[in-house]
Formats: C-alpha cells, sequence, structure tokens
C-alpha cells in the first residue's frame, strides 16, 4: 500500500512518485491549494492539492484531522522561504496525484499536540495518545534498546530462557499478585515478582548463562517509577565472581548508550560503599552530578546545652550533619520556610540554618535563630569542617540516622534541582559492601537489605548467626543519576548457609521447606557458584528518554491507583465464573422491607 514513510521521504526522492499512509496530522486550505500534514510512526509528511484535479480535490476538502489516507504523488522542493528546518521531510513538499480515504475518524478527543491534556485523558484514550511523535519516539528508543540489550548478551553466550508467570507465592519483600486455581479448590499460585528463584535453578542445572526481558508483577502502593506489572532484564551466571559480572554489565551500559542515544559513558563506572554513599550523601542510590555532600558534626556538639544537637549527637543511632549550599545566602526566609516542610516529609521535625554573611567576623557575620545555643569554638569548627564562605549557607540535620540521611540526602537533591547546581548529563556508579540484613524496628527482628538469596561475603559466613548485623553482603547496585537502575549479587549456593540466613530472617525449618524446599533441595545437588543482576527496563528507558514517569515509557500502564482508563480495568466477573474458581464473595444483606 505504500512505498515510504512519510518521516523517510527527503530530497533524495524528489522528482520520483511516491506512496505514503498515515493519520491527518493538520489540514489547511490556503485560498484554492489544500495542504495536508501527513503523520505515521516516522514522521511528518507536507502534501499539497491543488484544483487541477477536481475529483481529489474534493476529496481532499472532506478530510479532517486523524482520518486514515493513502496519498500518491511527486516530490518536490518546497518554493523559497517555507523550508521548516525542524523536520526530516522539511526540505521538499509532495504534490498530490492521488488520495483515497481508508477510514473516516470521529473528532478526536483532545489536539494531538496539546500538552495541557490531563494524563487522565492521555491514559483513557491510550491507543490515541500513542499516536504523538513524542510517545512515538520513546517507544521506538524502547524497541531500540531491548535489541541492544539481546545482541550484547547473546554476542556474549547468554540464552534467552523463559520462567513461569504462574508459581508459588514467597515472602520476597511486596504483596504477590494471587491466582486462584480452578483445578485446586483453595489453592492459589502467585505471579513472580522476579524469576529470581527459577534463574537459580537454572544455574543448577547448568545452564551457565541466562537473560530474560521479562514481565514482574507486585502489588504495592505506586509512584512515579512503580507499576503493579514492570519489566526487567533479567541476568545470571554461573562460575563468575561479582568483579566480572559488574565489568560485563558496565560494557553493555556503556554499548547500549552510545548505540542508541549516541553517550559515551564513564570508563570505568566508579564504586562506593554503601557506609560512604550513606554517610556522603544520605542516600543508597547518590546523584553524584551534584556537588553536595552531607558533613558529619556530631562531634563538635555533644557537650553543647542545645539538647536538639547534643540529643542525637550522644545517641549510638543518631546522627547530626551539615549541608552546605553555596551561595545560600541569598534563600529568602519563604524559601528556607518550604525546605523545611519539604525535609518534613521525611520525618525530619526542623530545619536548622546558618547563613554566612562574613567568615572574617566569627559569630558576628553569621545569621541564625540556634547561634545563642553554640558555643564559639563549636561555631568555628563548623564553618572549618564544612568549608563555608562568605555567601554561603549551612542547614542541620539531628535525629536518628535514618531520618537525617533521608531528609538532608532528599534535600541534597532537591537543592542541586532548584539551585542549578547539576554538573553533566550522565553520572553512572556502582554501590557495593551492602550490610546484609538491617534492623526492623516494628517488628523486631533481622530482614534482607536485598533479598534472602544474596550471599553474605566469604569472610563473614562465619558472623551470620553471632553477629548478623555486621554481616556485609556480596552484592552491588548499578546507580545513574540518583536513580537505581540495577540491583544484583551474588547468590547463596550452599544450602547450609542458605538454612543459616533464613534463620537470621526468622524463618524456621519448617517455613523454609514449605516456602523454599525445592531450592534448599537443588543446592544439595551441585550447585555451582553463581549471581546475577536485575535492570529495570522501564526505568532505564525513562531516563534515557528523558520523560519524568515510567509510565511515559510504556503502551499501556497503569494509573497510580494500580487501574487502566482505558479497560476499566480492574473489573468484577461473573458469578458463574467466580463458583469455577471456589470463591464466594461476601456481599452486604438485602434490604427488605418491614
Amino acid at each position: 500500500m505504500r512505498t515510504h514513510y512519510c518521516g523517510q521521504v527527503t530530497a533524495e526522492h524528489i522528482d520520483q512518485e511516491v506512496t505514503v499512509c498515515g493519520w491527518v496530522h493538520r489540514r489547511r486550505d490556503h485560498g484554492g491549494v489544500i495542504f495536508i500534514d501527513l503523520r505515521d510512526r516516522e514522521g511528518l509528511l507536507q502534501v499539497v492539492y491543488d484544483p487541477d484535479s477536481p475529483d481529489i480535490f474534493a476529496i481532499a476538502e472532506s478530510v479532517r484531522n486523524e482520518f486514515v489516507l493513502q496519498v500518491t504523488g511527486k516530490v518536490r522542493h518546497r518554493p523559497e522561504g517555507t523550508v521548516n528546518p525542524n523536520l526530516t521531510t522539511g526540505e521538499i513538499e509532495v504534490l498530490g496525484t492521488d488520495l483515497k480515504i481508508l477510514n473516516k475518524s470521529q473528532t478526536p478527543p483532545y489536539v494531538i499536540d496539546d500538552d495541557s491534556v490531563s494524563e487522565e485523558n492521555r491514559l483513557k484514550y491510550r491507543y490515541y495518545d500513542l499516536r504523538r511523535p513524542e510517545m512515538l519516539e520513546r517507544l521506538k528508543l524502547r524497541s531500540e534498546v531491548t535489541r541492544v540489550l539481546r545482541n550484547y548478551l547473546e554476542d556474549k553466550g547468554f540464552m534467552d530462557i523463559e520462567t513461569p508467570m504462574l508459581t508459588k507465592a514467597t515472602p520476597e519483600g511486596a504483596r504477590d499478585y494471587l491466582v486462584p486455581s480452578r483445578t485446586h479448590d483453595g489453592s492459589f499460585f502467585a505471579l513472580p515478582q522476579s524469576p529470581q528463584l527459577f534463574k537459580q535453578l537454572l544455574m543448577v542445572a547448568g545452564l551457565d548463562r541466562y537473560y530474560q526481558i521479562v514481565r514482574c508483577f507486585r502489588d504495592e502502593d505506586l509512584r512515579a517509577d512503580r507499576q503493579p506489572e514492570f519489566t526487567q532484564l533479567d541476568i545470571e551466571t554461573s562460575f563468575i565472581d561479582e568483579a566480572e559480572i559488574m565489568d560485563l554489565m558496565e560494557r553493555m551500559m556503556r554499548k547500549l548508550f552510545k548505540d542508541t542515544i549516541g553517550v559515551e559513558l564513564a570508563d570505568p563506572f566508579p564504586q562506593i560503599s554503601y557506609a560512604d554513599a550513606m554517610h556522603k550523601y544520605g542516600s543508597d542510590k547518590p546523584d553524584l552530578r551534584i556537588p553536595l555532600e552531607l558533613i558529619d558534626i556530631a562531634d563538635v556538639l555533644q557537650e553543647v546545652e542545645f539538647k536538639v544537637f547534643s540529643g542525637p549527637a550522644k545517641d549510638p543511632n543518631g546522627r547530626v550533619a551539615a549541608l552546605l549550599l553555596p551561595g545560600g545566602n541569598a534563600l529568602t526566609r519563604k524559601e528556607i520556610d518550604g525546605y523545611t516542610e519539604f525535609v518534613g516529609i521525611y520525618g525530619a521535625k526542623g530545619l536548622a540554618y546558618v547563613k554566612v554573611n562574613e567568615v572574617a567576623k566569627g559569630r558576628e557575620g553569621l545569621q541564625s535563630p540556634i547561634l545563642k545555643f553554640l558555643p564559639d569554638e563549636a561555631i568555628e569548627t563548623i564553618i572549618s569542617r564544612t568549608g563555608a564562605k562568605d555567601g554561603d549557607l549551612i542547614f542541620f540535620g539531628a535525629d536518628k540516622s535514618k531520618v537525617v540521611n533521608e531528609a538532608l540526602g532528599a534535600l541534597r537533591v532537591k537543592l542541586g534541582q532548584d539551585k542549578g547546581l547539576i554538573k553533566g548529563e550522565w553520572a553512572p556508579c556502582w554501590v557495593i559492601d551492602f550490610p546484609m540484613f538491617e534492623w526492623d524496628e516494628g517488628d523486631k527482628r533481622w530482614v534482607s537489605l536485598h533479598h534472602p538469596f544474596t550471599s553474605p561475603n566469604e569472610e563473614h559466613i562465619g558472623m551470620l548467626k553471632d553477629d548478623p548485623g555486621a554481616c556485609l553482603s556480596r552484592a552491588y547496585d548499578m546507580v545513574l543519576n540518583g536513580t537505581e537502575v540495577g540491583g544484583g549479587s551474588m547468590r547463596i549456593y550452599r544450602s547450609e548457609v542458605q538454612k543459616t540466613v533464613f534463620e537470621q530472617l526468622g524463618i524456621d525449618e519448617q517455613e523454609a521447606n514449605e516456602k523454599f524446599g525445592f531450592l534448599l533441595d537443588a543446592l544439595s545437588y551441585g550447585c555451582p557458584p553463581h549471581g546475577g543482576i536485575a535492570f529495570g527496563l522501564d526505568r532505564l528507558v525513562m531516563l534515557m528518554a528523558g520523560a519524568h514517569s515510567i509510565r511515559d515509557v510504556m503502551a499501556f500502564p497503569k494509573t497510580q491507583t494500580a487501574s487502566c482508563m482505558l479497560t476499566q480495568a480492574p473489573s468484577e466477573v461473573s458469578e458463574r465464573q467466580l463458583r469455577e474458581l471456589h470463591i464466594k464473595l461476601r456481599k452486604p444483606p438485602k434490604m427488605v422491607d418491614s
């Protein structure tokens, strides 16, 4: 039906006859000459119809936005002064010699290039919204990303192997999506949160190098970078250590960015320990483009009378840290109040600050409500340690370490964005040496910082029972511009070590056998050393496309309430289907007239 895509017709085709198909992006009647901007997935093409062919001209007059057309005509230069440098087809136009309306369209629900349209409407009419050039480009980029990743991995000897979608419910952190079984009354499958256990079993099976671009499901609260169903690039390999895996993945990312968006990433990626990341940036996914760091000052403030500072400074689980904002003296009180409200989201009870007017004047050159609570020696040390200069501002956080890290870590990112401090476009890094466990204050027990199949450092295996909090794991996260794009680890491959880890997590032998018996059995049949990584494909493409949400790079995403505006899912099903699944819904009693 066509010889070319609209966006592929260029000056090379001058004087050639072409046939193109697409949607009417815009129709313009200029005093007897009709211009039609025809759009397909490759771009826009201007088609011109004049009255010399009355029958065809009459058809051109009747077309409206989003009609589907087949156009035949001769390619020619645009008249002088009408060239559009913003289009790949901007030098030429097609003088139409034939025109067929393949299908008409109702009046569209909104103008396709109207940026003010609500996301609700865009999701409701997603098939229409995907015609937007920016959405087409994002999905094309996504397709190109998966192509490059597949080619790289297959060149390195990885095999694409599918794992089950209907599997066993296992405790992996988030709630499972459950699927009732018709043939097993009262039993349920679970949709996989990840293929973690199956890819480990593939290593036991000797398949050595596995990958899969796979859908995963988690029933959790949503936000910009979460969806109930999402896509992972899942990777596992045997007889390898973390240094080799990280090197393989670094080279894959460098190739991906160069081949798809023409970006040269750092070689090698810097590596940061978890402890250093939390200490300097308050986050285990630091944005290294922002030149601000948290600075510990607890030792300076342990003996001050100001208990807001001295209390956390003396607390073994507390932290007092400073965050210097160069040039921050210019912040208004309204701006400071706004940042105070912002850190409150993360549990901070307030946001103390000191404005630095003139360092040379000591206390007299500073401005802050808290100065009266601090001795001169403490003030001098803080100014020296932060490197504050005239015109700067110092923010303070004092509370439990978790609160200070989250609050000042988030403030660091916000200040970087608000004040234009971000340097460079791309800053990848590895975060390594994660703790094996973290303490859950609510449940009063140890939980895995990553997942329960992550291997401890070999030299820490003997500490698992007596000092689990001191154990480090063989985990590694790839971070890009403050977003975790991939996380992985070397796995536990000895059944006795896996049982010990389960014990520390409060999973007794009976529960371990019920939930993970098949894995423990497999580990006892000659399991090789192995490890892997999983990349959030949606999140990665979101960053590469410059989008603000993973919904912007998914064809048919859900809303933040995990519903589909297009299909109106989830929806009720018939009583017959429920009976077949042995499910009985509890309904309120019917009201009966007295």
